[in-house]
């Protein structure tokens, strides 16, 4: 059996349907999705409606990402966010305006099913964003910070890779756990549009929301599967650009 983690995929359906076909993707892989399945491209509805109708037939496990909270309160609480509307949500908004209240019903309930972690059997993290607490994350006080946080990645990328883990210095978040595998900030900031590795952290937003792919990523052999580009799936839109 095959463990994928799959990055975010804003609202890009079409992207999600070709790193499917691409990846093989079978009843017998267990699937964790990173978060923020919503914002950016014309189709998040119907990533809840895919990922709802998934959860019937595979293995899955869905972590919560920012995007999916700011909608979560749009539909329950009718909470408006101008800020969310510029980075995305302006997008999800049009698109639900058109649903009906039994379909916003349905996936207020997923929203709200959405898990802040995932934590295996060998010891491996899964998280939208990261965690703060020097002791883990069964530890963090301020839950929101598992899709909200940079601090994590930013660690990651700024450590010298000469340090030795065994260092007094070395950062003890890292230490915790085997890997870690995030969402949340782009790899294309970075310049990468691939699943990249900083010490033990795999970042596999490879920005979807942007002019990136989405990607599946086999967690234990790294072998990696990426769709076109969205905009390319998407020409006459614009995504979070």
């Amino acid at each position: 059996m095959r463990t994928l983690v799959i990055g975010d995929i804003h609202g890009g359906l079409r992207a999600l349907h070709q790193i499917f076909e691409r990846a093989n993707i079978s009843t017998t892989d267990r699937l964790i999705f990173l978060g923020d399945y919503v914002d950016g491209w014309s189709q998040s509805p119907q990533v809840i409606d895919f990922l709802i109708a998934l959860r019937q037939t595979h293995s899955c496990v869905f972590i919560r990402g920012n995007h999916d909270e700011l909608l979560s309160e749009w539909l329950s609480e009718s909470k408006d966010n101008l800020t969310w509307y510029q980075h995305g949500g302006e997008s999800t908004v049009l698109a639900y305006s058109q649903l009906s209240d039994a379909t916003k019903t349905r996936h207020i309930a997923f929203l709200q099913s959405l898990e802040n972690y995932f934590l295996d059997d060998q010891n491996r993290l899964f998280v939208h964003a990261g965690f703060t607490n020097m002791n883990g994350v069964n530890f963090e006080h301020f839950p929101k910070l598992f899709y909200w946080e940079r601090t994590l990645w930013e660690t990651a990328l700024a450590l010298d890779k000469t340090l030795s883990p065994d260092a007094l210095t070395y950062p003890r978040r890292l230490r915790l756990y085997h890997e870690i595998f995030i969402g949340h900030t782009p790899v294309t900031q970075i310049g990468k549009t691939v699943p990249t590795a900083m010490a033990n952290v795999w970042n596999v937003d490879t920005g979807a929301a942007f002019k990136g792919p989405l990607t599946a990523m086999d967690i234990d052999t790294k072998e990696y599967w990426q769709s076109e580009p969205l905009p390319d799936l998407y020409p006459n839109e614009k995504g979070r650009n």
